[in-house]
């Protein structure tokens, strides 16, 4: 998977292979636990048109899946 990161280091004195051992620990860390339910684990749905805050992961994945862009619907990270 292609991404684009950002790394901030403060380590200066690092070489370009071991910025690039730390890049790949990172994403093999980060490729872990970015999926579908991982994301509906920690995201939850406000639904302002129904006056509801869905949190089942589940049904979170519905109502995304069904529809995207519906207005006044919010995914709010639980943290």
């Amino acid at each position: 998977m292609n991404r684009d990161l950002l790394v901030l280091s403060k380590q200066s004195h690092l070489s370009a292979q071991q910025i690039q051992f730390e890049l790949d620990c990172l994403d093999r860390v980060l490729f872990s636990v970015e999926n579908w339910q991982s994301f509906s684990i920690a995201n939850e749905v406000i639904d302002i048109n129904l006056h509801k805050i869905v949190s089942k992961p589940f049904l979170l994945q519905k109502i995304l899946q069904d529809h995207p862009k519906k207005p006044f619907v919010f995914i709010c990270n639980k943290n």
